[in-house]
């Protein structure tokens, strides 16, 4: 099958790879001319037999609705576009109308599996109607990992629900992550386990608490035991928001979630203003001992 895709970055070049070792024909178009096949999407679209499948895979937000602009301009009627980055689920219904009235398909895609889904493949989710859906099946399956199909691939519903499954997804990730954060915290000051790495280790095999990421984590560990050459410093992709936005309009408690997406807000502050509100109230009602400023 061929396919154009856009954005060759950390994951786009490497489901170009993965593709392209399936025995699918890929033009993979960048803004980099190291790393891109054509110097434009008209080229791309020009090299793609009709009707045309297009994957765009770039930053959510404007740079998404740019392309899909313009891929607008340049497909024809019967072609499809996937947005396999991570944009809000919200965006998906404005970019389904605009190719739709054109008579361009439109399929919104969650893809999980980072820098490993080259060799490991990749968790998809996908939003649209079936016809569309079952034309790309042959280029999901060849992202997808190995094994039974529902491991590791839902067509979720109809436009957005692609988007919506991996938004959920990530808040979950935030929670996980948060948790092995924290016990990792709690080992390193309990003055009792000397062996923090080697508690991580254990617990990979054989027990409830492991996981992939678990798996990344005792990785990190061995690479560095005691983290020192990284900062407390965590950024959010938008997809926590999103997902404790959603918890609230749904009235569905998302404590863990909640907590683990302010929890990356309290990373970035050196000194906490809150912080230093709660220090200066246990000075006045207890007369507790406080740290001066440095």
């Amino acid at each position: 099958m061929e396919l154009g895709l856009v954005g060759l970055g950390r994951m786009g070049g490497n489901m170009r790879e993965r593709l392209r070792r399936a025995g699918h024909t890929v033009v993979g178009y960048a803004r980099n001319p190291q790393v891109r096949d054509v110097a434009s999407l008209e080229e791309m679209v020009g090299k793609l037999a009709a009707p045309r499948s297009v994957w765009v895979m770039v930053p959510h937000g404007d740079p998404t609705h740019q392309v899909i602009t313009e891929l607008a301009e340049l497909l024809s009627e019967d072609d499809v576009v996937v947005d396999g980055g991570n944009s809000r689920w919200t965006d998906d219904q404005k970019h389904a109308e605009l190719l739709g009235a054109r008579g361009i398909g439109y399929v919104d895609c969650g893809v999980s599996g980072g820098i490993w889904g080259l060799e490991n493949g990749y968790g998809l989710m996908a939003g649209g109607g079936a016809e569309h859906i079952e034309r790309l099946m042959p280029i999901f399956d060849a992202l997808r990992p190995e094994g039974p199909r529902d491991e590791g691939f839902v067509h979720a519903g109809g436009v957005g629900a692609g988007h919506y499954t991996k938004m959920v997804h990530n808040g979950i990730e935030y929670g996980l992550m948060q948790a092995y954060a924290e016990g990792y915290e709690l080992l390193r000051a309990s003055g009792v386990v000397d062996n923090v790495p080697g508690a991580f280790k254990a617990w990979s095999r054989g027990t409830v608490v492991r996981s992939w990421l678990l798996d990344l984590l005792v990785e990190a560990l061995e690479a560095d035991p005691e983290l020192s050459q990284l900062a407390g410093f965590v950024e959010d992709s938008g997809e926590g928001r999103w997902t404790v936005e959603q918890a609230i309009a749904h009235a569905v408690p998302a404590p863990v979630i909640t907590a683990a997406l302010f929890a990356r807000f309290a990373s970035r502050q050196d000194d906490s203003p809150a912080m230093k509100a709660v220090a200066g109230l246990r000075q006045q009602f207890g007369g507790h001992a406080v740290k001066p400023a440095d």
